[in-house]
């Protein structure tokens, strides 16, 4: 009962300071936006304020701030995911490689589009990179469970070297598409590759939010058996849970999260791997309620 009041307190805190550090984050820019005129903007329909300051807060830095949390928790949620599957305090959702080719398929679309003369209409242009990013992805996620898949089943020994020798190539293969690339391309892969919320939009948002939910949704409901592979595979199997399924779907699903964060959002690190540290100390070990509070 204890532990359940706690665990209530301390949600309710870290979602309170994050509806004021969104709130906040809004006021950050070039423009001088103060933090009332964020909250006038967002909760009234108030003609007080100049229509180019609500255009400011509602079109470009709100959709920035709601796309921010959106990434964070995918990836909290995944990194929690794969620390728990591989029982490694240092396993983050790019260990398997997916990242690393979701970053290559962003890289060939920006260098090979322009060597070649490609050019899209304005409504595709944008979309380009993260399809190509969301792909390549996709297609590492396969490629490694194939290597790691065998007659004797799922090694996550074998998927773990396999997504670490793929991020390798991949890397050299980004770095051959900078050796080749003009200075545009240059440009436009050095943004791609440091990240960016820059291109924030409605529609990326709804994608990142569905994403999300359903990540939740179904990692939730794995929460016991994520709890039991902690006491290792073997312990897992006696106690009747399928594990070799469940580490193909938790391993396909974390990489569609993976792969729509990269594509929204291009690559963004140490995420995955810290903030599960952060939410072990706060909520406790427990998946169940760990899983809750990695989305404040």
């Amino acid at each position: 009962m204890l532990r359940n009041v706690s665990n209530t307190l301390v949600f309710s805190a870290f979602a309170l300071l994050l509806m004021l550090s969104a709130i906040y984050s809004i006021t950050v820019g070039p423009m001088n936006i103060t933090f009332w005129d964020s909250v006038t903007s967002l909760t009234t329909r108030s003609n007080d304020l100049a229509p180019h300051i609500n255009l400011v807060i509602q079109d470009i830095r709100l959709p920035r701030t709601i796309l921010c949390m959106l990434i964070g928790a995918i990836l909290a949620i995944c990194g929690t995911v794969m620390q728990g599957l591989f029982r490694n305090p240092l396993a983050e959702p790019g260990i398997i490689g997916v990242s690393a080719g979701a970053s290559l398929g962003g890289a060939l679309a920006i260098v090979g589009f322009s060597a070649l003369g490609i050019e899209f209409p304005q409504f595709m242009a944008l979309a380009v990179v993260p399809i190509f990013a969301f792909f390549g992805g996709a297609l590492t996620t396969v490629l490694v469970y194939k290597l790691g898949t065998s007659k004797f089943g799922t090694s996550v020994t074998i998927m773990l070297l396999a997504g670490v020798a793929i991020s390798a190539l991949s890397g050299a293969a980004i770095g051959y598409l900078n050796f080749i690339a003009d200075d545009q391309m240059l440009r436009d892969l050095s943004l791609w590759s440091m990240g960016s919320l820059a291109g924030a939009s409605w529609g990326k948002i709804g994608l990142s939010g569905v994403t999300l939910i359903l990540l939740f949704w179904y990692f939730y409901k794995k929460a016991m058996p994520l709890n039991a592979l902690l006491l290792g595979e073997s312990e897992a199997k006696h106690l009747g849970i399928p594990v070799q399924k469940l580490k193909r779907q938790l391993i396909l699903l974390t990489a569609v999260g993976v792969g729509v964060t990269v594509s929204v959002s291009g690559l963004i690190g140490f995420i995955g791997l810290v903030i599960p540290h952060l939410g072990r100390m706060l909520a406790g070990p427990d998946h169940r309620t760990l899983l809750h509070c990695l989305h404040f």
